[in-house]
């Protein structure tokens, strides 16, 4: 912890701020993980093998209790379909879409906010690091020569901390905005999937 105060200390006061932007970039990347771990880990091929079953054999309200089962996404994209299945398929398309369009938002909400930070833990680092070299030049125009040696190695302390700081902070938003991205990319696909197939069941089932 010693360190770690010197270091923030060294390159104050931008990292100051860097630090206040990892704390924020440490939750957001906690709470997508959570929320898709929570909301998102549906085995899709299994489930549908079941409402499949169940719409096959008219039995039309147990597989949408089976929805209700749990708050998870992907059952109720699956319900919004079956509860239209009587008013005929513009009306199950329409209303599963409808329900897409507050699932993905949600599964997608604040992960293109890692790329933003990235790029402002770089430009505060960058900050850090010219207010670094500013003092550094300044403690070799100005300073006593006595002074001039501490004054030029704080300034250049300040410097490097700061773009470390902001360079390691832009390498964490962005490796984390692949994962998730990457991740929030296959349940969507899954979802479009899904609601494909169950058009597709409710469609053959009313022909």
């Amino acid at each position: 912890m010693e360190k770690i105060w010197e270091f923030m200390n060294d390159g104050a006061p931008f990292s100051f701020i860097n630090a206040a932007i990892l704390a924020f970039v440490i939750a957001i990347i906690a709470e997508r993980f959570v929320h898709i771990l929570s909301k998102h880990q549906v085995n899709g091929e299994e489930f549908m093998a079941q409402i499949r079953k169940l719409v096959q054999a008219g039995n039309i309200d147990r597989a949408i209790k089976l929805c209700e089962a749990a708050p998870l996404p992907l059952l109720q994209v699956v319900k919004a379909g079956l509860t239209q299945v009587n008013r005929g398929e513009d009306a199950i398309v329409a209303n599963m879409e409808e329900r897409m369009s507050e699932v993905v938002p949600d599964l997608e909400k604040r992960i293109g906010a890692l790329w933003s930070l990235a790029n402002i833990a770089t430009l505060v680092g960058l900050l850090g690091t010219i207010s670094g070299l500013i003092k550094a030049f300044a403690a070799v125009a100005f300073a006593e020569p006595a002074q001039k040696s501490a004054l030029l190695s704080r300034g250049i302390s300040e410097a490097m901390y700061n773009t470390a700081l902001g360079l390691g902070i832009a390498v964490i938003c962005m490796f984390f905005h692949l994962i998730l991205h990457g991740w929030a990319k296959r349940i969507k696909q899954d979802l479009e999937r899904t609601t494909m197939r169950l058009e597709n069941l409710l469609t053959l089932k009313r022909d």
